[in-house]
């Protein structure tokens, strides 16, 4: 039989990075992606923070224009160690699962309270067309804020 998304293999787009310096922003992991020759490959990003002590967790998702841009992505990422900060992790890219292509994300995210108005911008996933980042689709329903004391907001 084929396996539990086997007919979907070649068609992935979506990737996990693992080992992202806590360090890091969104922005600069988005530098380091362009500087790497991404720049206006890919059209999701998302790179969860903890909201207590603003550090990254280390583990970003990512979704390319196409899936040999994922495989691109995956070559030039996996055993990535070139971060422009100090320190000696070496970066691990694998396929997300379960959520693959950018639609799957946006339905993800835009009703959990990460998009809530009280959430700083630079802890929400981004949503990019050529390059530019663009509007994130509107909630469907009323969002609510994140609970209060939680470390961070995993929808």
């Amino acid at each position: 039989g084929v396996a539990a998304g086997g007919g979907a293999r070649g068609k992935r787009t979506t990737v996990m990075l693992r080992n992202v310096p806590n360090q890091y922003t969104r922005a600069l992991l988005q530098d380091t992606i362009d500087a790497l020759g991404f720049a206006g490959r890919y059209d999701f990003l998302y790179f969860p923070i903890d909201f207590r002590n603003r550090a990254a967790l280390g583990y970003a998702f990512l979704n390319m224009a196409s899936p040999d841009d994922a495989v691109a992505f995956r070559r030039a990422f996996g055993g990535f160690a070139a971060w422009s900060l100090p320190t000696s992790k070496v970066c691990e890219v694998g396929w997300s699962d379960p959520h693959q292509g950018p639609d799957a994300h946006v339905a993800r995210y835009r009703n959990s309270p990460l998009m809530h108005e009280s959430v700083p911008d630079e802890y929400r996933p981004v949503i990019m067309r050529n390059g530019q980042r663009v509007p994130f689709p509107p909630p469907t329903r009323k969002v609510k804020p994140p609970r209060q004391g939680t470390q961070r907001v995993i929808f």
